[in-house]
């Protein structure tokens, strides 16, 4: 099977005529778009039929230029160096600057109605669009003045977003100077990565230190990037009137510190469990001062599970029939129509990503394929990313957009499917595998995770005093994995340079993108176990709440399911889950 996506649903090529014609037809809709604000936002006369039209420019605009960004984003990312991509990305950048000044009028104009919510019920497509006008019209405050809101548009390109792109650029290019059986190679930076599986302790030490040392290649350089942007984000944030770029995330989020710290509480408690758990595991690899990094990601049990594609893919297509047939054909449709780029090449970017693509009712599916379960599992999470997107292909593009901390729901429901599925099946020797496997994703999402967040929150409070430099950066990364991690990691073997490796550090507009995968993980938690309890008439219920995450708040979403994320027990029965898991994996550690 082919293991390289299709890109020819969206354009066949930069040159092609339909994609120079949507090009063009970009450039005139973003014309039109700005002629019609400043025709009719100057009086609130026919208030409901402005709406209307500004509802059906901004939803025909979107679906076009979702399109285009998609393919020259989607083509770089297995293309680090193509410069067609990288240049038509800036250019559609720059024409989306020049929306910002009618985007800002509207929406100005909108939060200065008195009687919006009158207004809404008068009209069947104001009111299909009642949440993301009442968006619109609360998060008017938080914006400046049209001349501040383009300028900050324009140097976002040169600035934040140029960064983005150097950092992308260097990660995705990285050769790995790496000895294997004696033989000297250079590998890409994924490949490498990608030998943390491997059964072999000396290939995931080698392969480690390996990693270490070619980060500093590029330490400088990607350190100026991070502090360019996080000090615009600072900047903007404080101009904005936000109390931090936290608070600025957790109102984007659609949810907000109560939810936070009610999670970020449960978590802490549960971090004792989680590293008797690497402190069992080191022991079983022989190691005496907890579990060194390299060994994270180490294979256990005498069973290796290990697919080629085509294996990975009837496994995952199987066991979501068990969930419903409507998940299993869909993503049979995936595998059969190239929506998955699966093979680790030089160019491009290392680990995985799903790119909804809601103008053709597709999406698209980055992967590093190497055969272990572990991976295996990440394209079952991928495709839940793509299966949210197929839920939301009946809602306007305008109500499809939906936060952080619910983008993960599906894909790890779709991950625990899996992951259940092979436990059920297996022996002790399996079953021991594939709990230190699922153990393994826990981990990462759970502890790693919240040091990903102790970093980023202590990187923007230094950042807002003074520039960092490499050794402030591999210090606060190093001190937030040993109090995330504690004694069940040897802390002679951390990780200084995950601040290098994780892209979402350098995305401007995604700041924190750390605790929505706890989120993720401890809702679909959840989720799963009101399944179990429910069987088949959970099923319908669970697509219309992956339908509803476009155009509801964090806690309204929850509430379909009746579930109080305010609640900190929630989390704490979620967690329990995982803890309950590794009290098993002990015990299987003992028997085998």
């Amino acid at each position: 099977m082919n293991m390289r996506w299709s890109l020819d649903e969206l354009y066949s090529s930069f040159e092609s005529t339909q994609f120079k014609s949507d090009l063009k037809k970009c450039t005139i809709k973003i014309e039109e778009i700005k002629e019609w604000a400043e025709n009719n936002l100057n009086s609130n006369d026919n208030a409901v039929k402005k709406i209307e039209e500004y509802i059906k420019i901004q939803n025909n605009f979107a679906n076009l230029f979702t399109k285009l960004m998609a393919y020259a984003n989607l083509t770089v990312s297995v293309e680090a160096k193509n410069q067609k991509a990288l240049t038509m990305i800036d250019k559609l950048q720059t024409k989306y600057t020049e929306l910002t000044e009618p985007t800002v009028k509207f929406q100005k104009w909108i939060s200065n109605l008195e009687n919006l919510n009158e207004l809404i019920s008068s009209s069947p497509i104001l009111e299909e669009h009642r949440f993301y006008l009442n968006e619109l019209a609360e998060n008017a405050k938080y914006l400046l003045d049209k001349n501040q809101e383009i300028l900050i548009a324009k140097m976002s390109n040169t600035g934040s977003k140029a960064w983005s792109k150097l950092q992308n650029m260097l990660t995705s290019t990285l050769l790995v100077d790496i000895k294997i059986n004696g033989e000297k190679k250079q590998l890409p930076l994924p490949v490498v990565r990608n030998m943390a599986y491997n059964k072999d302790p000396n290939i995931r030490k080698t392969a480690y230190e390996a990693e270490l040392k070619a980060y500093k290649k590029i330490e400088e350089s990607s350190a100026a990037c991070l502090n360019g942007i996080k000090g615009e984000v600072l900047t903007i944030s404080k101009m904005r009137g936000y109390k931090s770029p936290l608070e600025e995330t957790l109102i984007k989020s659609r949810t907000d510190k109560e939810t936070l710290d009610a999670m970020l509480t449960a978590i802490k408690e549960s971090l004792p469990t989680f590293r008797k758990y690497f402190r069992k595991k080191a022991e079983l690899l022989g190691h005496e001062n907890g579990l060194p990094f390299y060994d994270l990601f180490a294979p256990m049990g005498e069973v290796e599970m290990k697919f080629t594609y085509n294996e990975a893919r009837d496994y995952i297509i199987k066991n979501f029939r068990t969930f419903s047939d409507k998940l299993a054909d869909f993503v049979k449709n995936a595998f059969e129509n190239r929506w998955i780029d699966a093979e680790p090449r030089e160019g491009k970017r290392g680990g995985a990503f799903c790119s909804n693509i809601h103008p053709i009712g597709e999406s698209r599916i980055l992967a590093n394929f190497n055969g272990s379960f572990s991976n295996m599992t990440t394209l079952a999470h991928e495709l839940g990313h793509a299966y949210h997107g197929h839920c939301l292909s009946n809602e306007t593009i305008l109500n499809s957009d939906y936060t952080m901390p619910v983008a993960e729901t599906a894909s790890i429901f779709c991950e625990t499917i899996i992951e259940n599925a092979a436990l059920k099946q297996a022996n002790n020797k399996e079953a021991f595998g594939i709990l230190e496997s699922s153990l393994q994703s826990y981990a990462q999402v759970i502890v790693d995770i919240y040091s990903r967040f102790l970093f980023e929150s202590k990187l923007f409070e230094i950042r807002d005093d003074h520039v960092l430099s490499v050794k402030e950066l591999k210090e606060l990364m190093l001190n937030a994995q040993k109090k995330a991690y504690g004694d069940g990691l040897d802390h002679n073997y951390l990780h200084p340079y995950m601040w290098v490796n994780k892209p979402h550090y350098y995305y401007a507009e995604l700041n924190f993108y750390n605790f929505p995968y706890a989120f993720g993980e401890l809702f679909a938690k959840g989720l799963y176990a009101e399944y179990l309890k429910r069987g088949n008439a959970f099923v319908n219920e669970y697509d219309n709440l992956l339908a509803a995450t476009g155009k509801n708040n964090v806690a309204d979403v929850a509430k379909l399911m009746n579930i109080d994320v305010y609640s900190v027990d929630f989390w704490r029965s979620s967690l329990n889950l995982i803890e309950e898991d590794i009290e098993k994996f002990i015990k299987l550690s003992n028997r085998i």
